[in-house]
């Protein structure tokens, strides 16, 4: 049997290792047990805390289920990432409340605490999470015709194979950079690609730029409204294997 730390009854143990000291006359036992202790008493603290901070333990099977309620207790729709290139704030929909609530939670928790932006692809997008720490759910989709993406669109990342729902990543989000497009550009990807875009999108498109592929096929659920040239910053740092920043961009985000 496997014993992790939080199945461990530290007030026991410590209980024990102090009568064991009151009764030692060996200085340097005692010494090291006052220490030991002392680290046990950290652990039991951490573990504590650890405990609380967790929520319901989300599964394929409840994710629908969980995140729906959370949306409900939980209602902020604003966040901010600070990162040393500067700060961006996003605005989260209430289309999308599965998403809205999923990354609400996962920031609360604190799963982004080593949180970094670690594909960077320039005129396309920047993407961060912990990849060393992806959680074993999907999210089911949620397209909405209402958000494209637009320059500082922010979306959920997904897996391709295997994944005919087009299910969301539990963790790894992006931020589109993207580009303006040509007016002939915008009604030849749409014709392409079989998207209705209203006028005002298509303008957008053509101003602020964007990446018209990515539409309906990955879930928009928030938006850049402060730090645009944050992602510029970002977008055109030095990479090397294609995506791969050459130094650390780490990122702070909390929710407002």
């Amino acid at each position: 049997m496997i014993v992790t730390i939080s199945h461990l009854n530290w007030g026991t143990i410590s209980e024990t290792l102090y009568f064991q000291m009151m009764y030692m006359n060996n200085k340097k036992f005692r010494t090291i047990t006052t220490n030991l202790i002392y680290c046990i008493t950290l652990l039991s603290v951490l573990t504590a805390c650890e405990t609380k901070q967790k929520g319901d333990v989300i599964t394929n099977a409840n994710v629908t289920e969980v995140l729906s309620q959370y949306a409900k207790d939980n209602t902020e729709k604003e966040v901010l990432i600070e990162t040393d290139f500067g700060n961006m704030r996003i605005r989260l929909y209430d289309e999308t409340p599965l998403h809205r609530a999923n990354f609400v939670k996962l920031i609360k928790e604190g799963h982004y605490e080593e949180g970094e932006f670690y594909r960077i692809f320039y005129q396309f997008m920047i993407q961060g999470g912990d990849f060393d720490d992806q959680l074993n759910y999907m999210i089911p989709s949620e397209f909405n015709k209402k958000y494209i993406h637009k320059k500082g669109a922010l979306s959920m990342a997904r897996q391709d194979d295997d994944n005919p729902d087009l299910k969301s990543s539990s963790t790894e989000f992006f931020i589109v950079h993207g580009s303006p497009y040509a007016d002939y550009q915008v009604e030849t990807e749409i014709s392409n690609l079989g998207l209705t875009l209203t006028d005002e999108q298509k303008k957008i498109y053509m101003t602020q730029g964007g990446y018209m592929s990515l539409d309906q096929k990955y879930t928009v659920f928030g938006e850049v409204i402060e730090g645009l040239e944050v992602i510029d910053k970002i977008a055109s740092v030095k990479v090397y294997n294609e995506d791969k920043p050459l130094k650390k961009i780490p990122f702070r985000i909390s929710v407002k």
